[in-house]
């Protein structure tokens, strides 16, 4: 078995569904049980406890694999000694808040976040944060080790525990005192807001954080749990899934309509015309919430982000700072320039991860709903959120093209050619090579070009190159496009079909 290619980031990633057991990345029981021992030998290494001194809280979102992979980590972990607060469906963001309520020194989500149904996965916190990749390593390694063990659980050391209910009062208390409403336990009287779970686990911020507080959520869809997803994948950058909570807010005549991941670490949201707040927009918008009464905060993205965001972020007393994919990269990121003193309030993804400072740098897709739906209920005209991102430019169009690399060490490769891209177009009339490239290489073309930009770079963890364009003038894709393809054509391991293709249109 090759356990490191269940190394999937900062998570173990593989097949849940029984189906699929003789695929090789099986989440099997005896692998299972031997991550979670590991877990709990690591944890003890850790902090220096015995592991029957140890406590870890483990929940689920709603595949269908869910159940069987959580009885395994469970048998393991008490098998070991360790006390486990089973907490059932919950979302990401929650398993890491709970071990600061419950004092646990870790906590495991089984998750596979907007993978499909036959897939599944373990995230690891302690009350520090997630796993970095290196420790997911060193877990699987110790796993490799001791895999094939026999465990007898220990059912007295499980404890049932619904800490979604905790979680939810937090959010609740956090509104009340966000919108401070004369009627400061409804404060979301006479709005009316709709969730699309996708069948995931977020349907409860509809029924036990919004409904409570007097929020009408009639129109609601897909918030009972089915780890099938038989409506839409749950996932805010889907683009059926978001005309479908686009729709559905438009057909209720909702004020805001939000969706969820499965997981709930990111979420994106629609206003009440249908309009949808998302990527860059919904960047702008989490950095307005981050920037109040922060003049001077820098405010960190990934690489695919517009110019218009970088434009508005300044406007509104901010600094843009660019960097990675990976939502990870970015936490990370705003991580060390607070350590180095820079006011750093907000990491975000264009993918819907946004991690607030005074939040843990938690990726928390229900936490940056609740900024979201104070500031709506602090307005009663129902206008602030338009009037919020009217500054903000769009471009005209966008394109995003994936180039595959053809070649076993595709990584030195793919860096070939993104060393090859920038000597192409340094000193070429009518381009600029952005003084912020910190992932790839980011171009500048100017009006006679295609007036927007190009992005290149190698992928996080996969052997493909994605390929980003923005203009701010119909057709000026297209020109931009053209230039491209004839520095990219003289590659003859990078599979360039998709800009053949869309250049043919």
């Amino acid at each position: 078995m090759n356990f490191k290619g269940f190394k999937s980031g900062t998570d173990i990633r593989g097949y849940g569904a029984e189906q699929f057991s003789d695929e090789p990345l099986y989440l099997s029981d005896e692998f299972v049980m031997a991550v979670a021992e590991s877990f709990a030998n690591w944890l003890g290494a850790r902090t220096g406890k015995y592991t029957n001194e140890i406590t870890v809280s483990i929940g689920r979102d709603s595949r269908v694999s869910g159940p069987r992979i959580m009885a395994a980590a469970i048998t393991a972990l008490t098998a070991k000694g360790v006390k486990v607060y089973s907490c059932g469906l919950a979302s990401t963001p929650a398993m890491f808040m709970s071990t600061l309520d419950l004092k646990c020194d870790g906590a495991i989500q089984i998750t596979a976040s907007h993978h499909p149904w036959e897939r599944n996965g373990l995230k690891f916190f302690t009350p520090e944060g997630g796993l970095e990749g290196e420790n997911i390593a060193e877990l699987l390694s110790m796993a490799e080790k001791i895999y094939g063990k026999s465990y007898r659980a220990e059912p007295s050391l499980c404890v049932e525990n619904d800490y979604m209910k905790t979680y939810c009062s937090h959010l609740q208390e956090m509104i009340k005192k966000g919108v401070n409403a004369e009627n400061y336990n409804k404060p979301l009287e006479g709005f009316k807001i709709i969730v699309d779970a996708g069948n995931g686990v977020g349907g409860f911020y509809a029924t036990d954080v919004l409904a409570p507080l007097g929020a009408d959520i009639e129109g609601s869809q897909f918030l009972d749990p089915d780890g099938m997803f038989p409506n839409h994948i749950p996932n805010p950058e889907n683009a059926e899934a978001m005309d479908s909570v686009s729709k559905a807010t438009v057909e209720s005549h909702a004020d805001l309509g939000i969706i969820f991941d499965t997981d709930v670490d990111r979420a994106g949201c629609v206003e009440n015309n249908g309009e949808e707040i998302n990527r860059n927009r919904l960047v702008a918008l989490a950095s307005y919430i981050a920037l109040e009464g922060h003049d001077g905060g820098v405010i960190v993205t990934d690489s695919v982000t517009s110019d218009g965001l970088k434009e508005y972020i300044e406007t509104i007393g901010g600094e843009h700072y660019r960097f990675k994919r990976g939502y990870r990269n970015v936490i990370n990121k705003q991580i060390e320039l607070n350590k180095a003193g820079k006011f750093c309030p907000l990491a975000m993804e264009t993918s819907g991860h946004a991690a607030f400072k005074e939040n843990y740098y938690l990726d928390d897709g229900a936490y940056l709903m609740t900024k979201i739906v104070i500031l709506l209920a602090r307005d009663k005209s129902g206008e602030a959120i338009k009037s919020i991102l009217a500054p903000l430019k769009q471009p005209v169009e966008a394109k995003e093209l994936r180039f595959s690399i053809k070649c076993d060490d595709f990584r030195a490769y793919g860096e070939k050619i993104i060393e090859e891209l920038e000597k192409y177009y340094s000193g070429k009339d009518g381009w600029t090579i952005a003084d912020d490239n910190r992932e790839g290489m980011r171009i500048s073309a100017d009006k006679d070009n295609g007036n927007g930009w190009l992005l290149l770079r190698l992928s996080v963890h996969d052997p493909v190159m994605p390929f980003n364009m923005e203009s701010n003038e119909k057709g000026g894709v297209k020109k931009i496009a053209v230039s491209f393809y004839e520095f990219i054509k003289q590659f003859d391991k990078l599979d360039i079909s998709p800009i053949e293709g869309f250049l043919s249109e």
